[in-house]
Order: structure tokens, then sequence, then C-alpha cells
């Protein structure tokens, strides 16, 4: 037989797990209880008839207990599952809290209530961007400027040093005795052919100056004049043939220029092969001696 004013007494006055006591009164974290308040009437445990709304993962249910399941522990709540609707909530609740205390019925729909409003707000919230606060450490900042600057000056450092490898390798400092790597040099010469083909593109589109026609039409003028200007037609005509004479040496000239540049471009490409042949073969040389230094 259970006796729910013995157990208050007990609970009250001895020791209860679920009691909260603060400077404003004393609260149940009892997820049964119907208000969260420490009192008589609000207590699960020391009250034989009980009723309370539940919210599982966004569905309501109404609890109830009653005396006559009190030796099943098991079978001692029967939960309602309530409508999403306030209205067919509130019935079903009516519906099965008809012949119970009023102060009951009153702290279920009460709380049924409250937990509709806080689901509403809960999807407003949801629905509403808000910003976010994120705070970073000061370490952390710290840290990562400290490993920026580090990478930094290493990526220019490994320039620098490329870069002065670089020029050395275009003025020769190394010659045929460094093995330095086939990749680099094949870069090295491609840079060298493209700026050769630029030069040799620019010499060729060179500008030039040539006399006017002004001389052509001077000529047509004293053709009109029939034989009176027969002496200055002569001269005029020999005046002619020595333009054609400078302008045939100018061209031999160009000539001459652009067989010296092929010649020139030649020896070059044959300068580069032979380093290559020679850096091939010291390569070789060292495989052959490491070869004969495992064996």
């Amino acid at each position: 037989m259970q006796h729910d004013e013995v157990i208050w007494q007990v609970i009250r006055h001895n020791h209860c797990s679920f009691m909260t006591k603060i400077t404003t009164g004393n609260f149940c974290r009892n997820p049964y209880n119907v208000t969260g308040i420490c009192n008589r009437s609000s207590c699960p445990l020391a009250n034989s008839r009980y009723a309370t709304i539940r919210d599982h993962e966004g569905v309501f249910y109404l609890y109830m207990k009653t005396i006559e399941r009190a030796h099943m522990p098991n079978k001692l709540w029967e939960r309602v599952k309530l409508p999403r609707n306030y209205e067919k909530a509130l019935e079903i609740i009516d519906k099965h809290l008809m012949y119970w205390p009023k102060y009951l019925v009153h702290k279920t729909k009460q709380r049924l209530t409250k937990m509709t409003q806080m689901r509403i707000r809960m999807r407003k919230l949801a629905l509403k961007t808000r910003e976010k606060i994120m705070t970073t450490p000061r370490k952390e900042i710290k840290r990562e400027a400290r490993r920026e600057d580090k990478a930094l000056k290493a990526a220019l450092l490994e320039k620098i040093i490329e870069k002065e490898m670089l020029e050395r390798l275009k003025k020769g400092v190394y010659g045929d005795i460094y093995n330095y790597p086939i990749d680099a040099y094949n870069n090295v010469l491609d840079k060298g052919e493209l700026q050769a083909s630029e030069d040799e593109q620019e010499e060729e589109y060179e500008t030039e100056y040539v006399e006017s026609c002004e001389q052509y039409e001077e000529e047509d003028d004293m053709e009109d004049f029939g034989g009176l200007s027969i002496g200055k037609s002569h001269i005029d005509v020999n005046n002619g043939m020595d333009d054609e004479e400078e302008e045939e040496d100018e061209v031999a000239v160009a000539v001459d220029r652009k067989r010296l540049k092929r010649d020139s471009k030649h020896e070059k490409d044959k300068s580069r092969k032979k380093k290559a042949r020679v850096l091939v073969e010291v390569e070789r040389e060292d495989a052959d001696e490491r070869q004969l230094a495992i064996q």
C-alpha cells in the first residue's frame, strides 16, 4: 500500500536527489514534474495519481499515472500521443482527465501551452539567419603568423638561389666540370633560343628610309617640253642609274648581314650541342664508376 504523505515527509525533510535549492526557492529536476517546482502538489513521487506532458523529438505525449498500477513499475505510466493542432490536443486532455483534480488538469494544459509556444519560437529561430560569433585564440593567431613569415622567407631564399645558379650557368662559371641538372640546363637553353628569335624578328623588321616620288614627277614634267630639255633628261637618266646601283649595293649588304647572323646562330647551336654531349658523357662516366664501385 502506497502512502503519499509518508513519502513526501521523507523526501522533503531528509533527502531527495531531484531537489535543487537556490536563493529564489526549491526546484525539481524530475522530467515528469508538471511545474518544475518542488512542492507537495507538483511532486511526481509523492502523488499516486499524476499527469504531465513530455516532448519526444518534437511530438507531445500525455503521461498519466494511477494508483492501480503502482505495483507494476514497468507499466506505471500510460501515455497518449497528442496531435499537432493545439485545440485538438486540449480536447484529448479534457477527455482523458475528465474526473481528475482541476488543479492538475489546469497545470497540464498550462504546460502544453508553454511547450507549444516554445516550439513555435524554435521554428522561427531556425528559419531566421543569424550571425555566429567565432573567437580565435591569440596564441593560434601568433603561431600562424610566425609560420607564414617562415614560409615566405624560405620561398624567397629558394628563388634567389635558383636565380643566382641560372646566372652563373649562363656566364659559364661551372664549365664542363660541374654536373648540374639537365632540366635546368634545358630551360636556360629554351629561354636563350626565345631571346635569339625575338632579336632576329626585331632586326628583320627594321625601318628603312627611301626617297620620295617628287623626282619621278619632275621627270614627267620635263618630258612635256619636248626636245628643249634633252641635256637635262640625259642628266636625269644618269642620276637614275646611279640610284639603282646604290640600291643594289644596299641589298647586297643586307644579304651579307643575314648570312653572318645565320652563321653565328649555327655556331651557337653547335656549341650548345657540344655542351649537352659533354654533360651526357660526364653522366655516363659517373654511372659507370658507380656500377664499378657497386661490383
